[in-house]
């Protein structure tokens, strides 16, 4: 009995940690969606150590990019126009991590309204954090 409680629990643990390990390994993921009105494109362009690049979007179309935390830090500053000749514009800190706190799965998400950009990590209602210079 002993030993087929022991050879159980081995499996056990084994399991256990295989599925924690695809915890550890998930990425965490800023979207990006415009809720804008008709004819009314989003620009986007978002920078960390790299350079992400420039993204329009149209009404009802999202963008999104994925990525680990990296133990020095996992910044990424992003900034969004709108309007005709993209005349309105908003920068921010999209998501913020890394250092001593290492994330896994981490969620933001970001709405571009006519009034401004909501956020929210997916379990709450989005609310209103920056207004349209």
């Amino acid at each position: 009995m002993n030993r087929l409680s022991c050879f159980l629990l081995v499996i056990g643990l084994c399991i256990g940690l295989s599925n924690a390990n695809l915890i550890w390994n998930e990425k965490n993921t800023v979207f990006f969606k415009s809720s804008l009105g008709r004819n009314n494109v989003l620009k986007i362009h978002c920078t960390s150590e790299d350079n992400l690049g420039f993204h329009f979007l149209r009404p009802g179309e999202t963008y999104d990019f994925s990525f680990h935390d990296s133990i020095v830090r996992s910044d990424f500053y992003c900034e969004l126009w709108q309007g005709p000749n993209f005349k309105f514009h908003a920068s921010f800190m999209a998501y913020q991590g890394g250092g001593l706190i290492v994330h896994y799965g981490k969620k933001n998400f970001w709405d571009a309204r006519e009034d401004g950009i909501y956020f929210t990590h997916g379990k709450e209602t989005p609310k209103l954090e920056y207004k349209w210079k």
